[in-house]
């Protein structure tokens, strides 16, 4: 076994290591760290007296022993995810311990599959609207990652609050950059001056937070007032087993737990928002991109849409008979994985692939080169549904493809996010064929993956 120090990595500059390249490309920086030095690497960035270490590890099997088997190891201590809590606050994304158990008991119960299916209604009604506006707007071209961000933001506002949707989007269209570029930057940086003066900076961020939270506070606030007036909830899909889920979350306790006050309501209801739009966004405005870029898989996937349809409406019950639409969406998700990078904080040393990563460390695990290791996908740049079929998932190690994470820790929408996933990307090719206008989409990471250039697609209707 080998020491801390001896763990490989790029040397980079000689007195800031490899700071200039993680800030000018971090996903290419730990792809080549990978392919230059191993499944363990030790990248230094910064000057002496602030540098900072990161130890990726990139194997399947070593991330599944930093999210799954080992995972009582490595906890979200670390600056990234404090930023995190400091403006959206301790929901699921980032509580632990007894909170993280408490409000994981407590929302489990609405992520059930036969629960998240209720929502494929309201869904369908977001999707429509958007294939209709393309219509009769009588736009040729759209940018489908623009698109699918206003949808997939659309969809979870209007499950998590029923008719109080269109506040809501505003809202959180203008402040979340905002708030995230501001995560993002101090996450990230070596120092940082307090969020209480008054920078310009700190200012926007501040008026941003506090627009937010006040909107999901008055809503809470009318719904309670409903409920206690015995209105109940309003129902987000056409039938009663799908009330909006702030209504259920309001609702939601337990004997051991009790229930969420106001102000945790809140923090739920943020990090949905948070993680449920943008992840979903990211996986089904790429996936169209490499349909348009594609024609034979795209014939495929209309040829398929066509024949299980025949016209109709997808629902939840669909989705079986679709498995080339959930291929496509998985390679997506392999290709541009929503969350490319996951950051933990080592709090014992521990041993990974014959290394020694030690207490206190910095550690990540990357989907984004995991997800490209030659050791797992023949190619890996190729675009490639049939990697999905159930034979070639079984061939394969669990963790060569985690865009939902993994372990206790795995999200808890991954069927919401598959569901309004499979219902979009069919319904949008019952309507429409495209073809890329952009071939290459530049990309970095951010709190998720996010587009630094347009993907443009053609788009032509297939109805009148």
């Amino acid at each position: 076994m080998t020491t801390t120090h001896e763990i490989p990595g790029p040397a980079g500059l000689p007195l800031l290591g490899s700071m200039f390249d993680l800030r000018n490309d971090a996903l290419g920086t730990f792809l080549d760290s990978q392919r230059a030095h191993g499944d363990v690497v030790r990248i230094t960035a910064g000057p002496p007296g602030v540098r900072a270490t990161v130890y990726g590890v990139f194997s399947a099997e070593g991330a599944q022993q930093v999210l799954a088997t080992q995972s009582a190891n490595f906890r979200k201590d670390n600056a990234f995810y404090q930023e995190v809590r400091e403006s959206f606050g301790n929901g699921l994304l980032t509580s632990q311990d007894e909170d993280y158990l408490r409000q994981r008991r407590l929302v489990q119960p609405l992520f059930t599959r036969r629960r998240v299916d209720s929502y494929a209604e309201a869904i369908a009604a977001e999707v429509a609207t958007v294939t209709e506006e393309w219509r009769t707007a009588e736009r040729s071209t759209v940018d489908v990652l623009d698109e699918m961000t206003r949808l997939a933001l659309r969809a979870v506002a209007r499950i998590l609050f029923g008719t109080d949707v269109e506040a809501a989007v505003e809202i959180v269209e203008r402040a979340f950059p905002v708030m995230g570029d501001y995560v993002l930057r101090r996450g990230f940086s070596p120092l940082n001056i307090p969020r209480d003066w008054p920078t310009p900076g700190n200012r926007r961020a501040a008026a941003a937070h506090d627009e937010l939270y006040a909107v999901c506070d008055r809503i809470i606030a009318e719904r309670r007032a409903a409920a206690g007036e015995g209105a109940g909830g309003e129902d987000a899909g056409g039938d009663a087993g799908a009330q909006d889920l702030l209504t259920l979350l309001a609702e939601a306790e337990s004997a051991e737990d009790g229930s969420f006050d106001a102000a945790e309501l809140r923090e739920q209801v943020l990090i949905f928002l948070l993680a449920g739009h943008e992840t979903t966004a990211t996986s089904l405005g790429f996936a169209l991109h490499l349909l348009a870029l594609h024609p034979e898989q795209r014939k495929r996937a209309h040829e398929e849409v066509d024949r299980v349809l025949a016209g109709r409406t997808p629902g939840a019950a669909d989705l079986d008979a679709l498995p080339y639409l959930t291929q496509v969406l998985k390679e997506a998700m392999r290709l541009f994985p929503a969350g490319p990078v996951i950051g933990r904080r080592a709090v014992a040393a521990t041993e990974i692939d014959g290394h020694t990563i030690p207490a206190g460390a910095d550690v990540i695990v990357a989907p984004w080169v995991t997800h490209r290791h030659p050791a797992y996908w023949e190619d890996p740049e190729r675009f490639d549904p049939d990697r999905f079929t159930p034979e070639a998932e079984a061939s394969r190690p669990r963790y060569a493809w985690f865009p939902f994470g993994g372990g206790p820790r795995a999200c808890i929408g991954q069927h919401f996010s598959m569901l309004e996933s499979v219902v979009a990307l069919a319904m949008i090719l019952q309507a429409y064929d495209l073809e890329a206008v952009d071939t290459e989409v530049p990309v970095t990471s951010a709190i998720t993956l996010r587009a630094t250039g347009p993907a443009r697609c053609r788009i032509r209707p297939r109805t009148a």
